[in-house]
């Protein structure tokens, strides 16, 4: 794929030609396979980061091995701790591994800054991402902080559910999303087990009434 494509996929048509060219003098493509860290607590960051193809997933572990998910990085979308980083001077205090197999585009810290300085385009970009994912993160708080886990819980299911009505995640991974722990996750599924809602199976889940889970996830609003 060209440089010109690449870029448009990045949503950065709106550069002017000289600045696009540029970036795509200055960056370098990177692929990873799934699984894969992309950052971790205490690296520093070599430059901006942008999703092309894939999904990361972005969040922080507790001294107790507690996960809790931050938000996902998709195609065309800038990682907002990556930003705060890089504009910070300060280390990653979260964790990115790659969901599936991604490839994304670095640009170097030095060309951030000289664009941040020059380009309006590029600056309203930048922190138009910044600000979208801000937001992202504090619905997650608040989710979290004012909202029941049964429906929080029931609300995900529902998300990650499939055409055969099986979601496939660890207790532990839906945990992580809920930002609470898998003793918690497995007694909430048990019950709706015990209902006949759902039968939960070697890393997956089969819902049998997503009516039942619409009314629990509809009790939290």
């Amino acid at each position: 794929m060209s440089d010109a494509a690449v870029l448009d996929r990045l949503c950065l048509t709106d550069l002017p030609d000289s600045e696009r060219q540029l970036v795509a003098n200055a960056m370098r493509s990177v692929a990873l396979p799934s699984g894969a860290t992309v950052f971790s607590p205490g690296a520093l960051c070599a430059g901006w980061i942008l999703v092309e193809e894939g999904s990361v997933r972005v969040f922080m572990t507790s001294d107790t091995g507690r996960e809790i998910l931050l938000y996902r990085v998709g195609p065309g979308e800038s990682c907002v701790l990556t930003t705060a980083c890089l504009f910070g001077e300060d280390p990653y205090a979260a964790t990115g591994v790659t969901e599936v197999a991604t490839r994304a585009v670095l640009i170097p810290a030095a060309t951030v800054f000289r664009m941040i300085d020059k380009s309006v385009s590029f600056r309203k970009m930048v922190f138009r991402g910044f600000g979208h994912r801000i937001t992202d993160i504090l619905q997650t708080m608040e989710d979290a902080v004012f909202h029941p886990l049964d429906a929080r819980l029931a609300a995900l299911l529902l998300e990650r559910i499939g055409a055969d009505g099986t979601v496939t995640a660890t207790q532990a991974e839906l945990a992580a999303e809920l930002g609470s722990v898998r003793e918690v996750v497995t007694r909430k599924l048990g019950k709706l087990s015990d209902a006949g809602i759902l039968e939960r199976q070697r890393g997956a889940i089969r819902v049998m009434k997503p009516e039942a889970l619409r009314r629990i996830r509809k009790s939290g609003d």
